[in-house]
Formats: structure tokens, sequence, C-alpha cells
């Protein structure tokens, strides 16, 4: 997966969650690190921090492991996997296990060495629920 090689690093950004409608149901600040170690069981790991209005902060932990040309996750939180669609795109489609019966796609685009924007279309049952629109700055 070349494409995901040009995501590693400190990203920083906003992540906004719209309903079906697309009227905004959550926004929060995101600082994202995307690493890809030398050794060990997995050939990526995303570490989140999400810090919302409220003075909530989520903190996460995603490592991923490589098979099969793909990325993938088998987490408490959700499994699926992730691909490189060419043209420096990556997709992912992942099963919400806190969510039974909601599963995202996801589209992630670099604007250029510095930025990106992903995109995440939720459903449930076939029926689009929300959205979630990410822009990113890498910062280190």
């Amino acid at each position: 997966m070349p494409a995901m090689l040009a995501h590693e690093g400190l990203w920083e950004g906003t992540y906004r969650h719209l309903d079906a409608d697309g009227a905004l149901i959550d926004q929060h600040a995101a600082q994202v690190r995307c690493e890809f170690p030398d050794a060990g069981d997995h050939a990526y790991i995303q570490h989140n921090r999400f810090t919302h209005p409220d003075g909530r902060v989520t903190v996460s932990t995603l490592p991923g492991t490589l098979r099969d040309g793909r990325l993938w996750w088998d987490l408490p939180a959700f499994h699926g996997h992730a691909w490189d669609a060419g043209d420096g795109m990556i997709l992912l489609t992942l099963d919400r296990r806190d969510e039974p019966g909601v599963r995202f796609h996801e589209l992630i685009v670099m604007g250029d060495a510095d930025t990106r924007a992903r995109t995440w279309h939720w459903f449930q049952g076939g029926t689009l629920i929300r959205r979630t629109l990410c822009n990113e700055r890498r910062v280190g």
C-alpha cells in the first residue's frame, strides 16, 4: 500500500459529524499520529486524540496488520480493512462492533504532502445515518 506511507506523521484537524440530512451533530478537534513500525506484529499503528468542546478527551490506539495487500483491523470497537485505490487514494470499509449493525466507508485523499481530507459514510441496515468530514494538516 504505497499510498498509505504518505500518511506517516502527526496530523491535526477538525472532525465534523453530520446527520443524514447534513445537520451538524458533533464537531471536535483531532490529533492523529500515523506510524509504520519497522518491527513487531503491526504494519501500521494509528494514535487518535479527540478533544471535544465540552473538554472531554478521547484517546485510542488502532494497530493494523498487512495481509493480502490490504491493511486489516480486528479491534473491540470495529473490524475491517483498507486498500490503495490508486491515484493516492485510500479506501476503508469498517464494521462497528460498538454500534451493532453499523458500517462505514471512508475515503482518504491527500491534497498535497501536508494536507488531507477524509470522508466517512455511515450506514445502518443499508440506510445512510451520518457522514463524517475530516480536514487535517500535517504538523510533524
